[in-house]
């Protein structure tokens, strides 16, 4: 007599087991029950499809019920929700849409019913600009949010692996997104310093983060949400996508009899077997082994629920296979990174008070002589034995196979030792003859073998500066570019003539700028005697430790917008006839050419632009927008020559490329890449104006900016989309002066252009740097001349001075107080109403590398730009100011 199996949940549990207990048992009578539509589809892939990296929504259904019945002879019962089961009488309830509420026996019952996302009972939740995704249904109900013409902005609530890739997929989408996580940091399987590489790499794609602060509450406003924090901060966007976790989803379980462990997961043994006879369940729903530490946990992977859906079919049809733990390996695509991890972290470790060591290198991703090599940055960590516990790993490339190397090494108990004993394959493209998980082996040895003792960037905080000395074995170069404070410089090739300056009696902490200048400084050191330790990883993983977001609000503006009224009318009247005087501003006309030429492609986000994707997009020049264009299938690029402009800043880049398209021929092709990341708008604005042709401009995932320019205009490369360019509806200014007085008139010119509708661009330069800097210090590492400068500048726009009567200070005060007065808005309001009408704020780059101030310096939604983007937005205006 054939078996009864009775399955409920399809996806990867489910599917899986159904799949492998056909073929085990050819006879055997399988019942599959979903309550949904789809019985297996690739739900890891569902946010690449809302993002637009998947485009056919048919590739996301990996089995349909047809199929899996004509392929396995499965009975597939989709809209059949099983609501109870009877264990006693092997027997389960099931709500169908087409059946109605019926009973079906069983001899085995496989459960796998899955995880749900956690929806906190918090007031607004109900609303329908909230979504979650879990499943197809909730697949396309976002995808056709996104679509929608008006979505514009979304908040992603929670840092996992889901809010993460919904974040970046909505971002490639076109969204502005902010993404809000209650931990300090995002990605929890992997430790603070190395999540932070993934989180910055969503910095600086344009995703705000809001870190250490909790939902408190939602309410709808007219066509969008406002999303209340406990810190009294209010976003507003068009859409909230939740992703804070899941449960398991067993709550129709709950009479039945099962075990279950304290956060509601199913209990069973190693066969996958519950505590109710033939009764198996599999998937994110059951609570399993850590394999690495031996507690219970439970890990919602794909992975794993398929193997255990397998095993479970193998121990219904008497096979005794066992399922030995989970060690959670995982990987994740940010952008153009990955980052990967397996094991045990530092925070489960400390929890469970268990001793270990790590280790940090950054190695390249292969020989670094062969082209394309990227850095990879690797943690390792292992006991006092050398056992391995865990690995996480972040870079451009080769990620996936250090770590999958590693989860081997970890699933037979393996050392640190059988590590540098792993042969790998190896060619100057795929890898090194030491392969990077060969040298994390050796350098975890050297600690085991007592060759070196390390510190972590932690350990700084706590150090004892009277009984240590903080050396940088790095050259003098390198530590006047950034170094830790309270350091000393010694280089390592100087190291043995200047051991005089160390005194013996301390300890020495040595640092180099990935560890291994350290690791040699440390040798020297220790067989001279002295007591040394250094810094495993080097001064990268210093500020790897050391990063903070920065941060760009979406908060509901709260700028007295009326307030400022009287002085924006006074300006609409100038900013529309594009002439007036004003003390201290100078006015020059301009004049406007064709279109921008060229099609645009790559995945960037310029000053107040929407961020394209890697699709291929087209900009009109009146917009920084891009519009939909259909690719040019036989473009050709193949250059007719080639440049690098790598290592050079601002105005470099350009003059080479005038310098390599003069002698060119109408119609050749130049290739050029560039380094200087103000070059990605510069060339634009170049071409434009050269009367050249920007067929394509990417920017790579390593950073670098790859453009293919066409001597001469063509017609037929062209645009799709481009419109003559108005040029009355747009105004330029450079701000030269850091003056009180005159960084009000400029912002006043602005807003009354804004306000008449005018694309307004503000160029700001030298000491008018100053206006747009924080007027909080910002920890950044600078060297002695940027310190200078940072000393003796104004920070802010708070602390700006008066052209003339500005009497030690007070003709600020009295200004400022006669504006309050007078009902005038501040200067820091009426930069605020620039921001929010949209006008594109600029900071000069060679003025910025001049003068020491960096990007984070900088008040929020500030672009960087160089020459060659202010000339070809100036190109484009009616009027530029110089102020």
């Amino acid at each position: 007599m054939s078996k009864k199996v009775l399955i409920v949940g399809g996806v990867a549990g489910g599917a899986s087991a159904a799949a492998r207990l056909r073929r085990l048992d050819e006879e055997a009578h399988i019942v599959m029950f979903e309550r949904d539509p789809y019985i297996s589809f690739a739900n890891c892939g569902l946010p690449y499809y809302i993002g637009g990296s998947i485009q056919d929504r048919s590739k996301l259904l990996v089995q349909t019920p047809e199929a899996m019945h004509k392929r396995f002879n499965i009975d597939v019962r989709i809209q059949s929700e099983v609501v109870s089961i009877d264990p006693v009488n092997k027997k389960v309830r099931v709500e169908s849409k087409e059946k109605g509420s019926y009973e079906e026996s069983y001899d085995a019952l496989i459960l796998s019913p899955g995880a749900k996302p956690i929806r906190p009972n918090l007031p607004g939740i109900e609303s329908s600009k909230i979504h979650m995704l879990r499943n197809i249904p909730d697949t396309d109900k976002i995808k056709t949010k996104v679509s929608a013409e008006g979505t514009r902005s979304a908040v992603v609530i929670g840092g996992g692996f889901i809010g993460v890739e919904m974040a970046e997929n909505l971002r490639e989408a076109g969204l502005e997104v902010s993404l809000i996580e209650a931990g300090p940091q995002i990605l929890a399987p992997f430790d603070t310093e190395m999540s932070s590489i993934l989180a910055k790499e969503l910095d600086e794609h344009g995703v705000n983060f809001i870190f250490s602060d909790m939902v408190q509450g939602f309410a709808e406003v007219g066509e969008q949400i406002q999303v209340q924090l406990a810190s009294g901060t209010v976003l507003q966007s068009d859409m909230v996508l939740l992703a804070i976790g899941v449960s398991p989803d067993t709550s129709f379980l709950k009479d039945s009899g099962l075990e279950f462990g304290p956060r509601g997961h199913i209990l069973v043994n190693e066969r996958m077997e519950t505590n109710l006879d033939q009764v198996y369940a599999v998937g994110d729903a059951v609570e399993v082994v850590d394999f690495v530490n031996g507690t219970k946990t439970a890990i919602p992977l794909a992975g794993p629920a398929n193997k255990q859906g397998r095993i479970a079919a193998d121990n219904v049809s008497g096979l005794g296979t066992t399922y030995k733990g989970s060690q959670g390996t995982s990987i994740i695509k940010v952008f153009g990174i990955t980052g990967a991890s397996t094991g045990n972290n530092e925070k489960t470790l400390q929890r469970l008070g268990l001793p270990y060591h790590v280790i940090y290198i950054h190695p390249s991703s292969h020989a670094t002589y062969y082209p394309g090599a990227t850095p990879i940055s690797m943690k390792l960590i292992f006991d006092p034995k050398g056992t391995v516990l865990g690995a996480q790993a972040v870079g451009y490339s080769g990620v996936d196979k250090r770590i999958d190397d590693i989860a081997t090494v970890i699933r037979f108990r393996g050392t640190v030792t059988d590590l540098t004993e792993l042969e790998l394959s190896y060619a100057p493209p795929y890898s090194s003859a030491k392969d990077p998980v060969n040298m994390a082996g050796f350098a975890a040895e050297n600690i085991l073998q007592g060759m070196t003792t390390v510190f972590v960037p932690k350990d700084l905080e706590g150090r004892d500066k009277k009984n240590t000395i903080l050396v940088d074995v790095r050259s003098e170069i390198e530590h006047a570019n950034g170094h830790i404070e309270g350091s000393i410089n010694i280089p390592v090739d100087d190291l043995r003539g200047r051991l005089s300056e160390l005194d013996p009696s301390k300890e020495i902490w040595v640092y180099c700028q990935v560890g291994l200048r350290g690791y040699t400084a440390s040798r020297i050191l220790q067989q001279k005697g002295f007591r040394v330790k250094n810094l495993t990883g080097g001064y990268k993983t210093y500020q790897m430790s050391q990063f903070t977001p920065k941060k760009k609000d979406n908060q509901t503006p709260n700028v007295g917008i009326s307030a400022a009224r009287k002085e924006i009318a006074a300006a609409v009247a100038l900013a529309g006839t594009g002439t007036g005087t004003s003390t201290g501003i100078g006015i020059a006309t301009g004049s406007a050419t064709g279109p921008t030429t060229g099609t645009i492609t790559g995945s960037a986000i310029g000053a107040g632009s929407t961020p394209a994707n890697t699709n291929v997009t087209a900009f009109t020049s009146n917009s920084s927008a891009p519009v939909s264009a259909p690719a040019k299938q036989e473009l050709d690029l193949t250059p007719d020559s080639v440049l690098d402009a790598c290592g050079l800043c601002c105005p470099g880049p350009l003059i080479q490329v005038k310098m390599s398209m003069d002698p060119l021929q109408d119609g050749q092709v130049l290739k050029v890449t560039a380094s200087d990341p103000g070059f990605y708008e510069d060339i634009k604005a170049w071409a434009r104006m050269s009367k050249h042709t920007l067929l394509q401009l990417t920017k790579l995932p390593t950073g670098m900016i790859e453009a293919y320019l066409r001597k001469g205009v063509t017609e037929e490369s062209a645009p799709v989309g481009a419109q003559p360019v108005q040029t009355s509806n747009a105004s330029t200014m450079v701000v030269f002066s850091g003056d009180l007085d005159k960084a009000i008139a400029s912002f006043i010119i602005a807003n009354g252009a804004a306000s008449s509708g005018k694309k307004v661009t503000m160029f700001f330069t030298f000491w008018g740097l100053n206006i747009i800097r924080k007027d909080e210090k910002v920890p950044v590492n600078k060297n002695f001349i940027g310190k200078m400068f940072g000393a003796m500048m104004p920070r802010g726009s708070r602390k700006l001075t008066l052209s003339n009567m500005n009497m030690m200070g007070m003709g600020s005060k009295m200004i400022r107080s006669v504006m309050k007065n007078n009902n005038v808005s501040s200067l820091e309001e009426l930069i605020q109403m620039a921001v929010d009408q949209g006008v594109e704020i600029v900071a000069c780059q060679m003025s910025m590398d001049l003068m020491g101030i960096t990007r984070e310096e900088l008040i929020d939604g500030v672009g960087i730009g160089g020459v060659g983007y202010y000339l070809g937005q100036a190109d484009q205006s009616s009027h530029n100011l110089f102020i």
